[in-house]
């Protein structure tokens, strides 16, 4: 069966995406740990500089698949409502466009493909989000991103959310067999760059989301939730490098704002040993456990 999206389906799978910051569940029966453990503070830094560029590249995810058949000439997204929806001061939605932002589709004919999507943020346009985009999202949709074997690649021309500009190539593949819905999404030579202060997190990653349970049915396709498996790998401006690897699968529900459970293993500056972030077993929080050799800590993201 195909999966098909509708803007109530939407809010649902955006939530999702918008959710995965990297944040979790403390797990149970952990005993309080001081916090002066030095040895620790490399890992810390690589979870959070991991979360930055999750944060940026979810984003993204959500921006392109929310591009409406109004715009292209037919369904082309999976239909999300986007957080950005940028609209340009004191002018409301309308017929006239009242946004500041402009969606060009090359062909805009109906059923020919591939379709190249330019979303154009201009010279800066603030969304209901508090967010201000400047600069074009460039995506080509091979088909209609709800079907399967549908790949959407996007690069970015000038590319700033506030004081970050964002570079690389964001690919999502609808992997999705039968009446379970997956996709695979990856992020090639990613880099998140803070024009402020320099700072900069180059980011790769491949990962794997997987509808956790039941059929996809009536008005909520994902009525339980997502399985995440995978890895990344990055470095930073401070000479910090890390990969990771998903070796529990993380659990995100739909009653949970974080994801509740899964482990995944850390690597750092070349470290053989891994530390190991602990999602928890189940309760909702938004704490994770950091455990390297013989020490922990509780961290908050």
């Amino acid at each position: 069966m195909k999966p098909t999206f509708k803007p109530l389906q939407a809010a649902a799978v955006s939530a999702f995406f918008l959710a995965l910051l990297f944040v979790s569940c403390k797990k149970e029966n952990q005993e309080p740990v001081p916090d002066n453990q030095e040895e620790l503070d490399p890992g810390i830094e690589a979870v959070q500089s991991n979360a930055v560029a999750f944060t940026q590249f979810d984003d993204v995810f959500s921006i392109t698949q929310s591009v409406s058949a109004d715009d292209a000439g037919e369904d082309v997204s999976l239909g999300l409502i986007s957080s950005f929806d940028g609209l340009t001061e004191g002018r409301p939605m309308g017929t006239d466009g009242g946004r500041c932002y402009t969606v060009n589709v090359v062909p805009k004919i109906r059923g020919e493909w591939p379709k190249t999507v330019t979303i154009n943020f201009g010279d800066g346009c603030k969304g209901k989000d508090g967010k201000t985009r400047k600069g074009k999202i460039v995506s080509i949709f091979t088909k209609p991103a709800f079907l399967p074997g549908a790949v959407v690649s996007t690069t970015f021309i000038n590319y700033q959310v506030d004081s970050f500009s964002i570079e690389g190539t964001h690919k999502v593949t609808n992997t999705s067999n039968g009446n379970k819905l997956s996709f695979q999404i990856e992020v090639i030579n990613g880099k998140i760059t803070n024009n402020n202060s320099g700072f900069w997190v180059k980011h790769e990653s491949k990962r794997e989301y997987t509808q956790l349970d039941g059929s996809i049915i009536g008005q909520n396709p994902f009525p339980h939730g997502y399985r995440i498996t995978g890895w990344t790998k990055g470095s930073n401006s401070n000479d910090k490098t890390w990969r990771t690897e998903i070796v529990n699968p993380l659990v995100k529900k739909f009653d949970c704002k974080w994801i509740s459970k899964g482990k995944m293993k850390i690597w750092w500056n070349n470290n053989d040993v891994a530390a190991t972030l602990d999602f928890g077993n189940g309760d909702c929080d938004n704490k994770a456990m950091l455990t390297y050799k013989d020490k922990s800590k509780e961290i908050t993201l």
